[in-house]
């Protein structure tokens, strides 16, 4: 939590080429219906947030893209199971959202709203389970790591800031326990 500049780079808009995207962070839940992704920051019983590590090595808090009929909290436990073998021991939270205004013609997928949407954060306690369920469709899941809040940060920037930043504002917000 040592980076003086991580609130104003949270607040900054920001472009999103791989999405086509623009995107503004905002505190408090969005509107579930215009949720299209989420991240989880997943609390262990000690304390500890998980990270994700793809075998592009990526580090990554869970989560993913919402699939057609699915609530948000169906998305938060599938995306949990897939891609850190955990399941929650409360209700997943969603605490803060990018709203995102697509630039491109058509939605990532032809159920998702367009071109205003969501991408949504969520706090709660899980436990692990088991080994990353890891579909094929899916990010290939090579580690999931179990870290001091302040070690998790520093292993989301060696690949995400913006996860970095996030999980930055859920812990000055005391929203891990």
């Amino acid at each position: 939590m040592t980076d003086p500049d991580w609130q104003a780079r949270l607040a900054t808009p920001r472009f999103v080429p791989y999405a086509g995207a623009d995107i503004q962070y905002r505190w408090g839940a969005p509107p579930e219906e215009l949720i299209t992704r989420l991240h989880l920051v997943a609390i262990t019983p000690a304390g500890r947030v998980l990270v994700c590590h793809s075998i592009e090595g990526w580090r990554f808090l869970p989560g993913g893209t919402r699939e057609p009929g699915e609530s948000v909290p169906e998305l938060a436990g599938r995306e949990l199971l897939e891609e850190a073998g955990a399941v929650f021991r409360t209700e997943p939270v969603t605490f803060a959202a990018h709203a995102a205004t697509s630039r491109r013609p058509h939605p990532y997928r032809p159920d998702q709203p367009h071109p205003h949407a969501y991408w949504a954060y969520a706090v709660g306690q899980v436990e692990v389970t088991g080994p990353p369920t890891d579909p094929a469709d899916g990010e290939h899941i090579v580690a999931v790591n179990e870290l001091d809040p302040d070690t998790a940060v520093a292993e989301l920037e060696t690949h995400d800031v913006l996860h970095a930043d996030v999980l930055r504002d859920a812990i000055s917000r005391r929203l891990l326990g």
